[in-house]
């Protein structure tokens, strides 16, 4: 009892740091620690709603944690322990795994990514989906495979450049088939998840155990399917995986950066596969798409957006949604931390170094940035450690590639590690919070961009 007492004296702070207070007070300060075995750590919560949501979205924080303090990957299982009584009675022992997307537990000889895919983020759903001409295809396409998986558009290829929309579109779809088909399974995985699941597979002689963990879903969504140009196993393995859906008339839905005929060293007969469903572009967004979806934006967080300020916004930021939101975040963070209004004048002040011409930015160029402005090595903001003022450093990096590169929530956890999304996405969530309650982060943020971005 004092080890786990002991593990969990020192995860909690660790935990605290890594998200919002009310976000702590309201979920993650009701865990409590039971026990530890092996590799696995129980912790308690008070009832099956509080459980529900930290199963949903911090369950991989409290796995870092724990794997960080014990030094050795670690499992968590999440019990109800009811807060009335008395001898605190177990009343759900349901083991922490995420809800219907994923499968049952692999038994103890699968490999360890074989029941990892990557959870679906309820964010992303058709309702918060801001359609106009340049995806309209796309938007229609998506939610007529949602409604009748596996019947029409089989498979689904959605293409366009980064940050237009496409992930989100896979996620609306598998969370549109979860909570209407609720005896459907969904698998959403980036490339790269479907390449380390291969890889380890092959090293872990558990083929048949992946093979059954893609073939036997009911809707697959595969995310920047162009990473598997000259992965010659990796396509392959995709092609019989294709099949055996497709002959099961199970839902198939993929997206890309470009079309099947530009992706460069792909396998005939699998690019004859991909073009044989519904192809559908997704273009850059128009001026009034970009209004419509910084409006969007700013109703869900309550924020009065003066419509000069953006068409300002709208009319120089062109192509990329997400630098939209980012732009948005750094103007309404700074009226917050000046406590005066949103004006076009403030907003020009902000924003000087935007519609400038773009230059390619890297996740190195970032690190490199953060590290030397917190006196910090790289290694260290990538590594395992979290001590404050690398928690810090590491969740501003993060906010940092996903608001300056094409990097998805995925492909940053891999910068950092092997991080999961879920904790990506809390560290930008946070980051993008603090800067409208801490002046010194907004500045170091706002100096940090500049700096990357060559105009500071």
């Amino acid at each position: 009892m004092d080890e786990i007492v002991e593990i969990w004296g020192n995860c909690a702070p660790a935990l605290r740091e890594s998200v919002s207070d009310a976000v702590w007070q309201m979920w993650l300060s009701k865990v409590s620690p039971v026990d530890i075995s092996g590799d696995m750590l129980t912790l308690s919560v008070p009832n099956t709603i509080i459980r529900s949501k930290v199963n949903d979205r911090f369950i991989s924080l409290l796995r870092d944690a724990a794997s960080a303090e014990t030094g050795r990957p670690m499992d968590i299982s999440l019990i109800v322990v009811s807060d009335f009584d008395d001898d605190l009675s177990i009343t759900d022992t349901t083991p922490a795994t995420p809800p219907v997307l994923t499968p049952p537990p692999a038994p103890v000889s699968a490999s360890p990514r074989a029941t990892g895919s990557v959870r679906l983020d309820e964010r992303f759903t058709f309702d918060t989906f801001v359609p106009a001409s340049s995806n309209r295809l796309a938007l229609a396409a998506a939610q007529t495979v949602a409604e009748t998986p596996g019947r029409s558009y089989n498979p689904l290829f959605i293409y366009g450049a980064s940050g237009l929309g496409k992930t989100h579109l896979l996620h609306a779809i598998g969370n549109w088939v979860v909570q209407n088909y609720p005896n459907h399974r969904v698998l959403y995985v980036t490339t790269e998840t479907f390449l380390n699941d291969f890889v380890d597979s092959i090293r872990q002689n558990s083929q048949v155990l992946f093979k059954k963990h893609y073939r036997e879903c009911d809707v697959l969504l595969i995310d920047d399917v162009q990473f598997m140009q000259n992965k010659e196993g990796l396509q392959e393995e995709l092609f019989h995986t294709y099949n055996a859906l497709h002959g099961a008339g199970k839902q198939i839905v993929l997206t890309s950066d470009r079309p099947p005929k530009s992706i460069e060293t792909l396998e005939d007969r699998l690019r004859s596969r991909l073009l044989s469903g519904l192809l559908a572009e997704i273009d850059p967004p128009d001026l009034e798409t970009r209004l419509a979806i910084l409006r969007t934006k700013a109703q869900g967080d309550g924020i009065v957006l003066p419509d000069d300020v953006g068409e300002f916004i709208a009319t120089n930021v062109r192509d990329n949604i997400r630098e939209l939101e980012g732009a948005l975040t750094r103007v309404t963070a700074f009226a917050s931390l000046s406590g005066v209004p949103i004006s076009l004048e403030l907003a020009q002040q902000v924003l000087s170094d935007i519609g400038a011409e773009p230059k390619l930015i890297t996740p190195d160029m970032i690190l490199d940035a953060v590290a030397q402005a917190y006196g910090l090595s790289v290694d260290e903001i990538t590594g395992p450690r979290r001590a404050r003022p690398l928690v810090t450093a590491r969740h501003v990096a993060m906010y940092l590639i996903r608001n300056l590169t094409d990097y998805s929530y995925p492909s940053i956890g891999k910068v950092f590690g092997d991080r999961d999304h879920s904790t990506c996405i809390s560290a930008v969530e946070k980051i993008a919070g603090q800067m409208k309650e801490r002046r010194q982060l907004y500045e170091q943020v706002t100096a940090l961009i500049h700096e990357i971005k060559g105009s500071g």
